[in-house]
């Protein structure tokens, strides 16, 4: 037996946890037609043929039709929803792991417009910010047809033989009824006092447990402070989480500090990279030693060190390790077998959730097998002939492909022209607020040195180098550079993001940041001018401006830049730039067309993604026995490729990452991945 506290069971009703690590309740959107099928299953139980002792699914799984699915949520209203849950339950029990599902209403934090397009309800008229709607003011009949529905979601969710369920109060329906601010009802479920405000709740509560019976494992995830002018305080919200306790109708508590209706709100809620580790975790602690209640909590709790903390200083009786998770699915794993050195990292750039805000599927900025484990494999099997790989490059996506080629037990080199690994997110890390990023390259490098791979650093590859190591397959991650030839003048009077970034040109005074990408380098570039004391406009052709870096991910800058006071132009482009004695002019049009003015800048920066670096490609090219040729067919499909298109070739040629085309880190590591895991 081990004295870990995080190796210690927890015992939760008749329910025994093997461990305290789990995985709260989020949606990665990965339902088809509503329904959690093979990749949804397969996400989950590759967590728990790792180990973890609780998996929630859904953030939320919603239960009524006029709840539309904001995040292509599992719809539990359906009967046909029960085999797929009960599919995914078996394949989590068979690990030992327990699993739970997350249940709710979305009041007014979804879309009009969606699914069977029925008008939602709230406690309020007030539009949500997030989601732009306007609710329907809740008659009696919706609320007593939303308590059945709940009722009628909880008792498929037992009938799929789920372990639990918990509730979702917090912004959502549930909450909108308890928060001051959003309930605007009159009669029993008005908001004059904090009984009738939580009355919807416990009606709720109360429903399940005539439904599914006294033994069902029941919970609440609700907000105990909601960190807002006229909301939920914290008193209150120990009151709300008091009165839980006391009704006798929950098992457990799963606690949120602040809202998110808004951007900003959502990013205090669910911390990401530049701001403070487990914000809230103390405060979870304060309503566990207030209430003596089950606790489980997770906000930006990333290390092993910190989650070990929560549960030996008795603040949580579960935590919560959900980004971590996406990951590194085998975190538990490498803990019991004393490999905590090996797990990789969260780095909190939130590329997942930003992803699901925009309606897309959840992703790992550096793992791409998250969310692809049907297939993608977590783990690297050997291949069957040792083969000489040589990948030029040691970006993100070049160790992602010398530490895969490594575990398929290949010989493998890296030539990188730098003096250190780690391609443009040397540039990204320089920021103090994302320098996380750089534990992306820091792991891949761990792993490799583990693995045996041979870096060649200060090394400059040409045809000669490379095909002196005699490789079979040869792999051109270079990357690119940036493109600043997108005017149509004037171009050699623009400096790049990169320039700015690194520090190799000094701000000007009146700068114009020109933003084509809509990628971090941009805001990145302007923050730093900003905050060098410049006058600074960002402007861009687009309808909003850094498209790419996204919702969550846009607050700190914001709130950085706002103080700064940065100008925010958008659906203007830049045509050419003059020189004019000392200074340049501006030469501003729009895609909208009819707009031509000048307007002076003494400094004028360009963010238009990069060029491939590919000379060194080209050049090895004719030498190749697939003339760089990739069988996309077999590549998507998941079979090796068997390209031999020149007799005369004596290795194979790919190129990935930004060396092919202007993308992102993911996007390097998943050219990676899905290439050499078949070489």
């Amino acid at each position: 037996m081990s004295n870990d506290p995080l190796l210690q069971p927890f015992q939760l009703k008749h329910l025994t946890l093997k461990n305290r690590i789990m995985i709260t309740s989020h949606e990665p959107a990965y339902t088809e037609d509503g329904m959690p099928k093979a990749r949804y299953r397969a996400y989950h139980q590759e967590r728990a043929k790792a180990g973890v002792a609780l998996t929630m699914t859904a953030g939320s799984a919603v239960v009524s039709r006029d709840s539309a699915p904001a995040f292509n949520n599992i719809l539990t209203y359906k009967d046909e929803v029960v085999p797929y849950m009960r599919d995914m339950a078996d394949a989590c029990h068979e690990h030992g792991c327990a699993i739970m599902i997350q249940l709710t209403h979305m009041g007014r934090r979804t879309r009009w417009d969606g699914a069977d397009w029925l008008p939602t309800i709230s406690a309020t008229r007030r539009r949500e910010p997030a989601h732009r709607l306007s609710p329907k003011l809740a008659e009696d009949w919706d609320i007593e047809r939303v308590i059945a529905d709940y009722a009628d979601a909880a008792e498929r969710m037992k009938f799929a033989g789920l372990d639990g369920i918990e509730l979702n109060a917090y912004n959502h329906l549930t909450d909108q009824f308890m928060s001051p601010l959003t309930n605007e009802l009159d009669g029993p479920y008005g908001g004059a006092t904090l009984e009738s405000r939580m009355k919807f709740l416990m009606d709720v509560l109360g429903a399940i447990r005539e439904r599914c019976g006294s033994e069902f494992i029941l919970g609440v995830r609700n907000v105990a402070d909601e960190c807002l002018e006229g909301g939920i305080t914290k008193q209150e919200g120990i009151e709300i989480a008091t009165r839980l306790r006391d009704c006798g109708l929950v098992d457990f508590l799963d606690i949120i500090r602040g809202h998110i209706e808004t951007d900003a709100g959502l990013t205090d809620v669910i911390p990401i990279q530049g701001m403070p580790s487990a914000p809230h975790l103390d405060f979870a602690g304060e309503v566990r030693q207030a209430t003596k209640v089950p606790v489980f909590h997770a906000a930006k709790i990333s290390d092993v060190a910190t989650a070990r903390h929560a549960i030996a200083s008795g603040k949580l009786d579960m935590v919560g390790l959900t980004r971590p998770h996406m990951a590194d699915p085998h975190i538990v794993r490498k803990i019991v077998e004393g490999r905590e050195e090996e797990i990789r990292p969260c780095v909190g750039a939130n590329y997942c959730l930003d992803r699901i805000y925009l309606g897309a599927d959840a992703f790992c900025i550096h793992n791409a097998a998250t969310g692809r484990e049907l297939e993608m494999p977590q783990d690297i099997t050997k291949a069957t002939d040792k083969k000489k790989v040589v990948v030029v490059g040691a970006g993100p996506g070049g160790l992602e492909a010398a530490r895969v080629a490594a575990e398929r037990g290949h010989d493998v080199v890296v030539m990188e022209v730098a003096a250190r690994a780690g391609g443009q997110i040397l540039l990204t890390s320089q920021s103090t607020r994302r320098k996380e990023m750089i534990s992306i390259i820091d792991w891949r490098l761990a792993q490799c040195e583990r693995l045996g791979v041979t870096i060649h650093f200060n090394t400059w590859a040409e045809v000669d180098t490379v095909t002196k190591e005699d490789p079979d397959v040869v792999i051109i991650a270079t990357g690119g550079y940036p493109d600043t030839e997108i005017l149509k003048s004037g171009n050699e009077l623009v400096v790049s993001t990169w320039d700015i970034i690194s520090g190799d040109v000094k701000p000007g005074r009146n700068v114009l940041v020109f933003d084509e990408a809509g990628d971090n380098a941009g805001l990145q570039a302007a923050e730093v001018i900003a905050k060098a004391g410049a006058k600074v406009e960002v402007m861009t052709p687009d309808r909003n401006f850094a498209p790419e870096v996204m919702g969550m991910n846009l607050v700190p800058y914001m709130r950085s830049m706002q103080k700064l006071d940065t100008t925010f132009t958008v659906t203007y482009r830049l045509e050419a730039v003059k020189r004019d004695g000392n200074g340049l002019i501006a030469v501003i049009g729009s895609d909208y067309g009819g707009i031509s003015r000048e307007v002076p800048f003494d400094q004028i920066i360009v963010n238009a993604g990069t060029v491939p670096m590919a000379e060194l490609y080209f050049d090895l090219k004719p030498l190749s026995k697939n003339l760089g040729a990739v069988d996309y067919l077999a590549l998507t499909a998941g079979r090796p490729q068997q390209m031999d298109t020149n007799a005369d070739g004596s290795f194979h040629l790919y190129r990935i990452g930004d060396a092919v085309s202007s993308r992102n880190t993911h996007a390097a590591i998943y050219d990676a991945l899905r290439l050499v895991k078949d070489i």
